[in-house]
């Protein structure tokens, strides 16, 4: 760890001396653009065009178009670029992971490298952490970029707009949204430029690839993406895919039960847990007291579910926990992100987790679903051609940016020296008495009016840090995922003299705390320099600067040291004053889980009195080196993950490249026709391996019954035509063709148009309805492979190659049962078809055999276009347990009700 840090300390000033000459060449144009006309940008942009389609490079276009970017922010947004934001726009455009410190303009930075890249015209994506970013920044570099010609959107999680100055929103009480005109999914991604929130990225992409016509699809090929908070996306949401799915099994009392069968056990001798491996499981002594009490002998060789609800019963029991995993709010469960604090609506654990701690909790039980679709964040944002990021702390996870997603990391000097002072951690041996000091520091700044943000790990320590804040009498504000509507409020007031702020984990929340208060604006959020209250505040800030500036106060170390790193960063910004010190104590998780034993054993030798904190740069550096064990710990964990999603990602590409290749054949008969020869070659071969003997013709002519259905006399009357044929292969060419003039009549019956639309739903749904299960399977393999370590076999290895056989044998099941649907769809229901003798005779009519169907087969209802561009039904509504409209046997929620239900 400490080689490769000093290697990346050696290799970012290098890289910092080679971006000097660049940003010289930038500012040496600055005199030159000053003098263009608002016209002139429209005009610079189609010359850079034509010069890229003339065979220049981005890089070589980049100087001036950097110099055009800056000038039109200095102009309308009355912000010119500094250099330290030149250098991290450089090397955004390259394709590398920047660090630039809270406050330092990421906003900025990121808008010259996406109006260079967006002259390809292919599509620049720049992801941000929550809808009101993704929005506020497009309207804030809107003007910018549309004075070049270029366009700009935003994409949240329900609605999409584009920038309009020509259009204007009565309602914005804010001037960067002024100019935000709806617009649908599909035209927000046809801008050159898209703000938006990864994970509404991550589901449109899965959405695409389960639409049923083109005109469905709304994303483009992946070109360039800028990631804000990049170690946030990357990393810490890496371990959580996204998922699109759709209700599966009914709720049931089951998880009360298993809820209540827990609360029975005894915590010393029935179950174990670990609380670094998230993992609990009953002991011998606890399996044998369950045995009795569910009246089963042996639960791991006769009852797997039991198992996995007690299981599940036992981590919510022991491993999540309320006020910290989660809030209970109008009587739901809802999750709460470990790392920002805010509440993650509509997320929730899978494997019925979820619905565990739902039952610990008393709260009604929703059910369980079914995967439609998903995919991992790392493996979503590697297919883009280029990739970059931005944030506050990427320096401690340079190596695992370059060996997950190859990218380097960059640290770009502040514009200003840093000149916030960090104090050494204050460490005792009780949580409570380290409490107590909290509450007598923050009493003591805020008796000389000094402001502090105070940090806490989880809701309920920062209700701990309140309550003894109240006894003090000290007013505060309290930030958690329970009031985090008024986030930005409470944060706004921060800077204030005597602020009190006492927040959950404030990382990556976008706003900046500014010394003095908020700066004065108008009613359009304007900046009024010159006014009577903008001199009030300047005064303010003044004296807060006197007083030293915010001081942070952690009341304990985060497992990864960026996250204390960002805490620390809302101190100091620009150049301000401040200041910041963690508070520690033996009983905290890091300490008791990874290696506070050493810092224990020091205080003992000392014979130090409770109250008195050991303060020591040792100390704090022995604190460090616990948190690189975590960090490494987790590292490995992600990575883990990653080489297994890399298995299932390769069968996704595959199945969403077929899926669009069906999406965009007009005409798929051919196709089909080939599957179905294929599939009748199959079958006679399989009942043949010595030849055709009057045996095996009557397996053939059932199977084959599977793929072109008609009734039981026909079936006895092609028996007698295929014992004719002493040559299977000459037997299998009578099928084949007997096949293809049955699909020349069911066309010519339904009508071609009607026909090549049946061709595209069947092939379609059948993926889909296959896929998803796959996905249920897969799943289940990996959750039972780490068992196969104990034989003394790769895990990984072992997975890959069942993995492999798994999607072999879905990608036949696809063929095979897209043969075996196609000849019962029909657009009305239809009479069972008698066939003749003389239809199987040699130069028989075939006329006859029409589209027949089997006697009992259910028919799908007429297909008509819809609307939205899919094909829908004008039957009344299948319910979920009655046998699928499709013909394939299941039951309509088992297969086809996620497309149509």
């Amino acid at each position: 760890m400490f080689k490769f840090l000093g290697r990346f300390l050696d290799a970012n000033a290098r890289e910092l001396r080679r971006l000097k000459p660049v940003v010289e060449e930038i500012n040496s144009l600055e005199e030159k653009t000053s003098k263009f006309s608002q016209k002139d940008f429209r005009k610079k942009t189609e010359e850079l065009k034509e010069r890229l389609a003339g065979g220049e490079n981005l890089d070589e276009l980049l100087p001036e178009a950097f110099a055009l970017v800056r000038e039109l922010s200095k102009r309308l947004n009355n912000e010119r670029t500094f250099d330290v934001q030149l250098m991290a726009g450089i090397c955004l455009h390259e394709g590398k992971v920047v660090e630039q410190k809270t406050g330092e303009g990421k906003t900025l930075s990121a808008a010259h490298a996406l109006y260079l890249n967006a002259l390809t015209e292919k599509g620049c994506h720049l992801v941000t952490v929550n809808d009101y970013l993704a929005r506020r920044d497009c309207g804030w570099m809107g003007p910018i970029f549309y004075s070049l010609g270029i366009s700009c959107s935003a994409i949240m999680n329900d609605a999409s707009f584009i920038y309009d100055p020509s259009y204007t929103d009565k309602r914005a009480t804010d001037w960067r949204l002024t100019h935000l005109r709806p617009v649908s999914r599909k035209e927000a991604y046809q801008a050159d430029i898209t703000y938006g929130v990864n994970s509404e990225f991550g589901f449109d992409y899965l959405r695409d690839n389960m639409a049923q016509d083109l005109s469905q699809i709304v994303q483009r090929p992946f070109y360039y993406a800028v990631v804000d908070e990049v170690d946030s996306v990357l990393i810490d949401e890496a371990r959580t895919p996204h998922i699109i799915s759709a209700p599966d099994t009914e709720p049931t009392k089951k998880y009360y039960d298993f809820a209540r069968l827990i609360e029975k056990l005894n915590p010393s001798t029935d179950f174990v847990f670990d609380e670094k491996l998230k993992t609990a499981h009953l002991t011998e002594h606890g399996i044998t007291k369950v045995e009795k009490m569910v009246g089963v002998e042996n639960l791991y060789e006769k009852d797997f579910a039991t198992i996995h609800h007690i299981e599940n019963a036992l981590k919510a029991k022991t491993l999540y926990f309320r006020d910290r995993d989660y809030v209970v709010k109008d009587n739901e469960v809802i999750l709460v992100d470990e790392f920002t604090g805010r509440l993650l609506f509509g997320r929730r654990y899978s494997a019925g987790l979820h619905q565990a701690i739902e039952a610990k909790e008393g709260v009604p039980i929703k059910q369980e679903s079914k995967t439609l679709a998903t995919i991992s964040l790392q493996n979503y944002f590697r297919m883009y051609e280029k990739l970059s990021g931005m944030t506050g702390t990427a320096a401690t996870e340079a190596e695992e940016f370059q060996k997950i997603y190859g990218l380097d990391v960059v640290v770009v000097p502040t514009n200003k020296p840093m000149i916030r002072e960090d104090y050494p951690d204050r460490v005792y041996k009780t949580a409570k008495v380290k409490y107590t000091a909290v509450a007598n520091d923050i009493t003591e700044r805020h008796k000389k009016g000094q402001p502090v943000l105070v940090g806490t790990a989880s809701i309920e320590k920062n209700e701990i840090v309140s309550r003894l804040l109240r006894h003090k009498g000290i007013p505060h504000e309290v930030l958690n995922a329970k009031n985090h509507e008024k986030e930005a409020l409470i944060i706004a007031k921060a800077g204030e003299k005597g602020a009190v702020t006492v927040a959950t984990n404030i990382a990556g929340r976008g706003v900046d705390i500014v010394l003095g208060g908020e700066v004065p604006k108008d009613e359009m959020g304007r900046v009024q320099k010159g006014t009577e209250e903008f001199k009030e505040w300047q005064k303010a800030h003044e004296e807060v600067v006197r007083l030293g500036g915010l001081h942070v106060i952690g009341t304990e170390r985060h497992e990864s040291r960026r996250i204390d790193n960002q805490f620390r960063g809302r101190s100091g910004r620009q150049g301000d004053p401040g200041s910041s010190q963690f508070y520690v104590s033996l009983e905290d998780d890091i300490m008791r889980l990874f290696g506070g034993e050493q810092v224990a054993k020091l205080m003992e030798r000392f014979k130090m009195p409770e109250e008195v904190p050991l303060e020591h740069p040792m100390v704090s550096k022995a604190i460090e080196q616990a948190q690189i064990k975590v960090e490494s710990f987790y590292f490995d964990m992600r990575r883990h993950v990653v080489e297994y999603d890399d298995v299932m990602n390769r069968q996704r590409e595959i199945v969403y490249k077929l899926r669009r290749k069906i999406l965009e054949e007009k005409d798929l008969k051919s196709e089909i026709l080939e599957k179905i020869e294929e599939e009748i070659k199959k079958l006679v071969l399989l009942y043949t391996p010595e030849g055709l003997t009057k045996r095996e013709v009557g397996k053939i002519v059932t199977e084959f019954s599977s793929i072109v259905p008609f009734d039981q006399t026909s079936q006895k009357n092609l028996e007698k035509n295929l014992e004719g044929f002493d040559d299977p292969q000459k037997a299998a060419g009578f099928l084949i063709d007997l096949a293809r003039k049955a699909y020349q009549e069911k066309e010519k019956k339904m009508g071609q148009d009607l026909m090549r639309q049946a061709e595209k739903f069947i092939y379609l749904s059948t993926i889909d309805s296959l896929w998803m299960d796959h996905l249920d399977a897969i799943d289940g393999l990996r959750e039972g492979i780490s068992l196969r370590g104990y034989g003394q076999r790769d895990p990984l290895v072992e997975y890959k190659a069942e993995a492999y056989s798994m999607f072999e044998r879905l990608m036949a099941s696809i063929d095979n049962r897209v043969v075996r649907r196609i000849f019962k769809i029909a657009a009305q229901p239809q009479p069972t078809v008698i066939i003749p003798q003389n239809v199987f005779e040699k130069g028989g009519d075939l006329a006859s055999l029409a589209t027949g169907v089997l006697p009992k087969a259910t028919q799908i209802p007429a297909l008509v276009k819809t609307t939205g561009g899919s094909f829908g039904r004008k039957a009344k509504k299948v319910g979920r347990n009655d046998p699928c409209p499709c013909g394939s046997g299941k039951k309509y929620k088992k297969c086809c009700y996620p497309k149509y239900g």
